[in-house]
């Protein structure tokens, strides 16, 4: 299936991504009642903004899924985790070993290591459901 026919897909679901169908799936066949886009964290940056995470576990433990990180989305997660200590947000990627930018050396698992965020790859790990 070609990457618009997916997206199609996805928005026809009520999702942004593939990896968000995906990730409601096994959130689904795994029992968990799925809660996508349903909470709301403000943070500061020069004003209040607020940022939508894509999952929210019954445990508290927030998934956001990414496939491309960009550099105002690595930024905005500083922001968060700094501002919110208290939140544990973690990462699904389509693939943790992407660069963060062309010629970097430096992995999204790279960044998620040097920042202190868990991250996975494709699917939540059962661990993070069952915690």
């Amino acid at each position: 299936m070609a990457t618009s026919e997916r997206y199609s897909v996805a928005r026809a679901l009520g999702f942004r991504s593939g990896l968000e169908v995906t990730v409601a799936k096994q959130l689904e066949d795994s029992g968990v009642k799925v809660e996508y886009e349903t909470s709301k964290i403000k943070y500061k940056v020069d004003e209040v903004r607020t940022y939508t995470p894509d999952f929210v576990l019954p445990n508290g433990i927030v998934i956001e899924t990414k496939g491309r990180f960009t550099s105002a989305d690595r930024k905005k997660h500083l922001l968060i985790q700094k501002q919110h200590p208290n939140k544990d947000i973690r990462f699904v990627f389509t693939n943790s070993g992407g660069k963060i930018s062309k010629g970097s050396k430096t992995s999204y698992a790279d960044w998620c290591i040097k920042n202190r965020f868990l991250y996975a790859d494709k699917l939540i790990p059962n661990s993070w459901i069952l915690e």
